[in-house]
């Protein structure tokens, strides 16, 4: 096969913790012909979707490199992988109208476009009510304040970051309180979601993966820094790999129809203490970190799922 990875820059990816690169690793070692191409590099010519990118390698010794560039149509390749970061900007979204174009001319697209558009991680677990903590997505301020005195202790968060970016815990005596909702907020015009605080953070932000429907046999556990509540690894959290608990597993497989059914291939769930706190849908995270510890290859699953797809 012929795949491509939509990518952030190629020199910002990690090769000691980016799934990108595992995908790559995976692909290879499975001999299929990989590329790279950045979004601002797609473009529509004569009702066509071309790309500029690079050939993509990988070796044991060298680890990942680039070869030759190139101008190609996306329908040359087999299967195209979207793996940039949050937010979602105007450049994200037209490049989701690109690759939508791709992919009624028969490339598969993971994830769907028109999904990608539509779910966004942090909103899109409130079609599970049965599985979150209590909740309330609102622009307006008194709303807010008030659902921290119900709650007491209790996160807010943006709708579109990532890595833990502008996540606060507050209680109704933090004196900070009304200038953190004026920010977040933007003076009650742009809508957050707060949700009530979870201690078991402390165990874990767990990171279940799933793909094609089928969870991954292990999770990640992202453990806050002493003195943090959060455990995004982006935000100095430790990685620990351990097994699916069963409500893990219930979340999962509740999921999997949704997933399937909207064209969501690779997922990444938030669960903290058997709550779903975010379904991500863009560019998860943690298999590299899950296969350095247990040596489950959720890569190489997810590169076999797609051979059996195409």
């Amino acid at each position: 096969m012929k795949i491509a990875f939509i990518i952030d820059p190629f020199n910002s990816l990690n090769p000691k913790k980016d799934s990108s690169l595992e995908l790559i690793r995976a692909a290879q070692l499975r001999h299929h012909e990989t590329a790279v191409i950045e979004q601002h590099n797609l473009q529509l010519y004569n009702h066509h979707v071309e790309a500029f990118g690079h050939q993509v390698f990988y070796d044991s010794g060298k680890g990942f490199y680039l070869g030759n560039n190139f101008k190609r149509l996306l329908t040359e390749f087999d299967a195209v992988i979207m793996r940039v970061d949050p937010p979602l900007s105007m450049n994200y979204i037209v490049t989701t109208y690109l690759l939508e174009k791709a992919e009624k001319e028969g490339v598969l697209i993971l994830n769907k476009p028109n999904s990608l558009r539509t779910y966004n991680e942090k909103f899109s677990t409130t079609l599970f009510p049965q599985f979150t903590p209590p909740l309330i997505v609102t622009s307006l301020s008194e709303e807010i304040k008030s659902f921290v005195i119900e709650h007491q202790e209790v996160i807010l968060k943006p709708l579109d970051a990532m890595g833990g970016s502008g996540i606060f815990k507050v209680t109704p005596r933090d004196p900070n309180l009304n200038v953190i909702i004026e920010t977040l907020t933007h003076h009650s015009t742009r809508a957050i979601m707060a949700q009530r605080f979870i201690p078991a953070i402390k165990e874990g932000d767990k990171r279940v993966l799933v793909i094609n429907g089928t969870p991954a046999e292990h999770a990640l556990a992202r453990i806050p820094q002493k003195g943090e509540t959060r455990g995004n690894l982006a935000a100095g959290g430790q990685g620990i790999a351990m097994p699916l608990t069963n409500k893990e597993r219930e979340i999962a497989l509740t999921l999997s129809p949704f997933l399937i059914d909207n064209g969501l291939f690779i997922v990444g769930l938030d669960v903290i203490g058997g709550f779903l706190t975010e379904i991500n849908v863009t560019s998860p995270t943690c298999m590299k970190e899950i296969r350095d510890q247990t040596g489950e290859d959720i890569a190489e699953k997810t590169i076999i799922e797609i051979e059996r797809s195409i």
